[in-house]
């Protein structure tokens, strides 16, 4: 073990570059990505704090002024990855994308702050970080949820964080794809195209992103005007538990948590909307066209990570969680397989990804603790085995995507050395 957990050290750092560190270090994702950074700033928390502090400063450097924390920074502008910074053409001091990701770093930093000692500059840093992430969640607050209804929209399946996800297949089906729509794909040249989203399915993103761009990213425009606008369980219950975590943040610095609090409120009542009694499973919401999106993603449990009050809902989704892949070898397919859009080895389509796997772990700890040792235990074992790629077949547990892969080196550092 004492030789993977070094060479899981070894990727972060042969991947970092000056305050930042790569998804990995080929042409594939040539940038800091918002998520990404979050995970990788908790595996850099257990040998290198000042890195990991480094890797959430330099994210929220790229912060915008009404508190949005763009999903990719493109510190090194020459790069042929698209859309690039002049496809955005955000116009801010740091290039980035217009859009946004999950927000984890306040449980990242709740995470990091738990196990470590901090010293009084650090702790002066962490200050300024907290505030900054406040800002954040109260920007998806004021502009994602303007109807208040404790629950936020995103409005592209990349701010999802899970890009291709059969969960985006119904929204995207109204998008009518811009007319002589032009770009260039870099990704499938770097990857095999056989893993990577469809042309179809990246004539609607950029066509999604065009029309972002064309309101200027104006928060409130884009919000009424976006093609694609859905409220997605996986990224309110990330929003949901980051929100509890940075009520404990503000409470440890003295700040005010009104706002985050009465929030979280609203969510807990509202999240229950989401939910299908009859199935026992959350679902997605498409707001454009005002349906649920019943599609089996392993993302709609994440909801135990979000911890809902309620037991007998957990129970329920417990239950059906263990039937996800119960017949494949490896947890968990990112769709479930007897589903008709299930696609073994494609982008978010069926693989098994480390940091669902982890979500998922966390949220079982307190719930089912010998599922959750199970889950611990397969995700470390594959990773020890099949080395950290970027995502792995639920049957064979072919690694797949890039290797040398940030997040799940970090991960991995996590779940092995986490003794809490």
């Amino acid at each position: 073990m004492k030789f993977v957990i070094n060479k899981a050290k070894k990727t972060l750092l042969n991947n970092r570059r000056r305050g930042y560190t790569l998804p990995t270090n080929n042409k594939l994702y040539p940038a800091q990505w918002n998520w990404d950074s979050g995970f990788i700033a908790l595996g850099y928390s257990y040998f290198n704090l000042n890195f990991a502090l480094k890797e959430i400063n330099t994210l929220l450097d790229g912060q915008w002024k009404d508190g949005m924390v763009p999903h990719i920074l493109f510190h090194n502008t020459k790069t042929n990855y698209y859309p690039n910074y002049t496809a955005w053409n955000c116009g801010n001091k740091i290039h980035s994308s217009g859009i946004t990701q999950p927000p984890i770093l306040a449980t990242i930093l709740k995470e990091i702050l738990i196990k470590n000692k901090i010293n009084k500059t650090q702790l002066s840093n962490i200050k300024e970080i907290i505030k900054k992430i406040r800002k954040y969640h109260e920007w998806f607050i004021k502009f994602r949820d303007p109807k208040k209804t404790g629950l936020v929209s995103i409005l592209h399946p990349w701010e999802s964080g899970y890009d291709n996800s059969p969960i985006w297949d119904e929204p995207m089906n109204k998008v009518k794809i811009e007319k002589n729509i032009k770009y260039k794909r870099a990704d499938n040249k770097v990857i095999n195209p056989d893993y990577r989203p469809l042309n179809i399915d990246y004539d609607k993103y950029v066509t999604i992103k065009n029309n972002l761009k064309k309101n200027k990213y104006n928060p409130k425009k884009v919000y009424k005007s976006s093609f694609f606008n859905v409220v997605d369980v996986g990224f309110n219950s990330i929003f949901l538990k980051a929100n509890k975590d940075l009520v404990t943040l503000i409470d440890a610095f003295g700040f005010n948590k009104t706002k985050i609090n009465n929030y979280i409120k609203l969510t807990e009542k509202n999240f229950l909307k989401l939910y299908d009694k009859k199935k026992g499973i959350f679902f997605s919401k498409d707001i454009k066209n005002n349906r649920k999106i019943y599609v089996p993603s392993i993302t709609n449990y994440f909801v135990l990570f979000a911890d809902l009050n309620n037991d007998k809902i957990n129970r329920k989704l417990i239950k059906n969680l263990k039937k996800h892949n119960l017949k494949e070898k490896y947890f968990f397919s990112s769709i479930k397989p007897d589903h008709k859009s299930f696609e073994e080895k494609r982008y978010w389509r069926g693989p098994v990804w480390i940091n669902c796997n982890w979500f998922i772990y966390k949220g079982l700890k307190n719930k089912d603790k010998f599922f959750s040792k199970k889950i611990k235990s397969k995700t470390v074992q594959m990773l020890q085995k099949k080395g950290f790629f970027e995502y792995f077949s639920c049957r064979n547990g072919e690694p797949m995507g890039a290797k040398n892969f940030s997040w799940s080196a970090a991960l991995y550092l996590d779940l092995v050395l986490n003794k809490s």
